[in-house]
């Protein structure tokens, strides 16, 4: 019989990231399969505490196992930035392309232009919390290039690679994903749970 676990996202790009992750012995819901129509705030400093707020709120709305992600962009230069607020990083309006030009415009000058992804997830077992952690070094690049992927993919380059997330396809990128590499932990911890 198939675990299921509760997705907390409206993401339609995560969503298909993870679900190409999770493989046959697990079957991820999104809130919409469940029923769920909210938008969870995401009001704190760091990324596991807003990976956290999204799994506890999605847990106490229905008491069953659920997780939850939060990513964001770490520049070394901007100290961090945009990090947790890398979805909002132009404003509320959430455009990956105003997000990228902003980033690109406060990098015009610098030549340190390393960067990492962070990704956090939290799952909620048996009402524990577990969380999951995967990280993915690589520069921004000075202009996009690619069309695939979402968010900051077309400026991104990963360690190990030539081209950006946004020239990869989806199984190009989870040979270098952050998010892959914190799914990759969840489901090794399913597995002995399950």
């Amino acid at each position: 019989m198939k675990t299921t676990l509760i997705f907390a996202t409206n993401n339609k790009h995560k969503i298909y990231e993870v679900c190409s992750l999770v493989g046959e012995r697990f079957q991820v819901m999104t809130l919409n399969d469940a029923g769920i129509d909210i938008d969870i705030p995401e009001p704190h400093d760091t990324i596991q505490a807003n990976a956290s707020e999204k799994s506890r709120t999605i847990y106490q709305l229905t008491g069953k196992n659920c997780f939850a992600e939060d990513t964001g962009l770490e520049v070394h230069a901007l100290n961090g930035a945009p990090g947790v607020k890398s979805a909002r990083y132009a404003g509320e309006q959430k455009s990956f392309d105003e997000n990228i030009e902003k980033l690109l415009l406060e990098l015009k000058a610098i030549e340190d232009r390393s960067a990492q992804f962070k990704t956090v997830v939290s799952l909620i077992w048996n009402g524990q919390e577990h969380l999951f952690e995967g990280i993915t070094k690589g520069q921004i690049i000075v202009e996009k290039r690619g069309r695939n992927g979402f968010g900051y993919d077309p400026v991104f380059v990963p360690e190990g690679s030539e081209k950006t997330f946004g020239e990869m396809s989806l199984d190009q990128k989870n040979i270098f994903s952050h998010r892959r590499k914190a799914i990759d932990k969840l489901i090794g911890f399913l597995n002995v749970s399950t």
